[in-house]
């Protein structure tokens, strides 16, 4: 009996009620990756209008969400340390700079996505060269349509904070969720509007890619001048290319399990909430470790993470409460649900999380660790690099897990 109490006692230690609750608060937020799931699902036929359509998807939510994540994670830790204020006008020199980074990014990765996709798309998708064009010129209407989602990161990196919750929690997860929902249905637009409404939409495409520049090269004469402007973007470009290495391979395995399950419109309608919780975990567990490494409150090593136990373990349930509920929301959605596709369907869910989350977690800490060893900003590598192989991750284990599941 002692064994039992003492065991249930360890287990309320590791799931701090405040770690656990806020870590569920903050996946919660997930369940609108249902909605951008739905979309897809929904307009399946439209994503395979071409051969990159459906293959780049992954890749402009990750890289978008990259940005975020980067604006976001940089936020929180200003937020922490004084140096930027909850508020948008009247901020500090520092905060200004991040937001005009970010629209730079914005730009490049663009071009970053468009040839690495292409390089990618030659050997493994059926693609030309000149294909390059019409991807540079949907993703960067894409992009320039998605740029409102910076001001609404900010926003709700400010409210988090004032109001008493941990931004390095919260903003995150709440807008990698926001993100996909939106880009998702910024993306679908766009394809409808190149691909099936003629000229007219096609001029329309262009414009908005024109529109991005225009932005980006408004930003630049002054902030260029700046020393933290250009070391975020010269830290950021070496994630930005990496990420795009990395996320258009996850594509060339989300088109593997397109051809392996076909129509099953409950995978493509779990698939973002699944990639996004498993980044936020990594984004939770690894934005508040960077945060503690920064004010001296965790020793750089894989030893000293013991001391962020609670947080690891309190996160990592919180996804899997999470996947269980996105197997319940997909069939219901769909009109499938049933207690036998219930009870498959989330051993699929449960046996993905086990591979995926296992995996990022110790990705996330080497990251912060190496980083924070190395005298680089952790900030700008933790989350968009966790972010991107936590994309390529999930989507890998959820192509094994489902071929696993088909030999049971």
């Amino acid at each position: 009996m002692k064994s039992v109490k003492a065991t249930l006692i360890s287990w309320r230690n590791i799931l701090f009620p405040g770690y656990f609750g806020e870590a569920l608060l903050a996946l919660f937020f997930n369940l609108g990756g249902i909605v951008a799931g739905f979309t897809v699902a929904y307009q399946l036929d439209v994503f395979q209008l071409s051969n990159w359509a459906l293959a780049i998807y992954p890749g402009i939510l990750t890289v978008r969400g990259m940005i975020s994540g980067l604006l976001s994670g940089r936020l929180g830790s200003a937020l922490h340390l004084g140096t930027a204020y909850p508020r948008l006008l009247g901020n500090t020199k520092d905060f200004y700079l991040l937001f005009k980074a970010a629209i730079v990014l914005t730009l490049v990765s663009c071009f970053v996505i468009s040839l690495v996709s292409v390089f990618v798309g030659v050997f493994f998708w059926g693609l030309t060269f000149g294909d390059f064009w019409d991807i540079l010129v949907v993703v960067s209407s894409t992009m320039f349509l998605g740029l409102a989602l910076s001001l609404i990161t900010v926003q709700v990196s400010f409210i988090s904070f004032k109001k008493g919750l941990d931004p390095d929690v919260i903003t995150y997860p709440v807008m990698s969720t926001v993100a996909d929902i939106f880009i998702t249905l910024c993306y679908s637009f766009t394809l409808n509007l190149f691909f099936l409404l003629g000229p007219g939409g096609r001029y329309a495409t262009i414009l908005f890619g024109l529109l991005l520049l225009i932005l980006s090269l408004a930003v630049l004469p002054k902030s260029v001048r700046e020393r933290e402007f250009l070391k975020t973007i010269k830290e950021s470009l070496l994630t930005l290319v990496l990420v795009a290495f990395i996320v258009n391979f996850t594509g060339t395995i989300l088109r593997g399990i397109s051809e392996t399950v076909g129509s099953r419109l409950e995978i493509y309608t779990v698939y973002p909430a699944l990639i996004d919780t498993v980044g936020d975990v990594g984004s939770i567990v690894g934005s508040t470790a960077t945060t503690k490494l920064m004010l001296g409150l965790l020793e750089p090593s894989l030893s000293g993470m013991r001391n962020h136990a609670r947080r690891i373990f309190s996160t990592w349930v919180a996804s899997i409460i999470m996947f269980l509920i996105y197997a319940l929301c997909s069939l219901v959605i769909n009109n499938m649900f049933n207690l036998q596709k219930f009870l498959k369907l989330s051993a699929l869910l449960l046996l993905t999380n086990l591979f995926a989350v296992s995996i990022i977690l110790l990705v996330t800490l080497f990251i912060a660790i190496l980083t924070f060893k190395r005298g680089l900003d952790p900030d700008n590598f933790v989350i968009p690099v966790e972010t991107s192989l936590a994309d390529t991750i999930t989507t890998l284990a959820l192509l094994v897990s489902i071929l696993i599941m088909e030999l049971i």
